[in-house]
């Protein structure tokens, strides 16, 4: 008897999602139900901690103004040097609030010019470093770099871990950089052997006397964002 009076004080299903063989109901799709909206919240919960935690961590990108930044190169060999200039593609410094915290840019290899020459050896010499011998920009037209991990030294020094990736083969690299509100600037200093660009090089070559061209050559790299 107080089983039927229990059964009759739930009364019929009216969802008809009962397993009871007289069509009371056994409450078990309610349970289902209120874990559920459990979950729900849970999920909730926890989607609003990670919309949190990225809202107090943001991370802003200052993309690197191209007209305005400037890469000189330095090569030298036993009888003088030349230098030129170089375009910046494209480019960002990356920052976690106002933390410098890495960055990347991309540099056009064809845009590679000679400034202590004039006239015909100005363009040959132009020429041979975008050749095969060289730099070989038709298959690879452009060189990128990527600071994987920055070190804060003193004031506004800044110790960069990069990748630089020149002629398909791609190095790491430690430089220094100094962060203003605006700009930033470093000096690197390169291994172009590194990157099968072994034209010249004493290293690899015997017998080249006076035109013997040195390994190294410099970068010194002027960007404003």
């Amino acid at each position: 008897m107080k089983e039927f009076n229990e059964s009759s004080k739930r009364g019929k299903c009216q969802c008809g999602k009962t397993k009871n063989p007289n069509g009371n109901c056994d409450g078990s799709h309610a349970n289902k139900y209120s874990r559920l909206k459990v979950f729900a919240l849970t999920l909730s919960i926890l989607l609003s901690s990670i919309s949190y935690a990225i809202t107090i961590t943001p991370q802003n990108d200052k993309e690197i103004n191209t007209k305005n930044s400037s890469v000189f190169w330095k090569g030298n060999k036993v009888t003088g040097s030349h230098e030129g200039t170089i375009k910046i593609k494209s480019g960002i410094l990356k920052f976690e609030k106002k933390k410098f915290i890495g960055g990347e840019f991309e540099i056009d290899m064809n845009s590679l010019i000679c400034t202590d020459l004039s006239g015909e050896y100005k363009g040959k010499l132009e020429g041979h470093l975008k050749s095969d011998d060289f730099f070989g920009v038709t298959n690879f037209p452009t060189a990128t770099l990527k600071i994987k991990k920055v070190e804060q030294k003193k004031g506004n020094t800044y110790e960069c871990t990069a990748e630089i990736k020149i002629k398909g083969k791609t190095e790491n690299i430690i430089f220094n950089t100094i962060l203003n509100k605006n700009s930033a600037a470093a000096k690197i200093k390169i291994d172009r052997t590194k990157f099968d660009v072994k034209y010249g090089s004493g290293s690899f070559f015997d017998g080249l006397g006076d035109n013997m061209i040195y390994d190294e050559f410099d970068l010194n790299i002027n960007l404003s964002f």
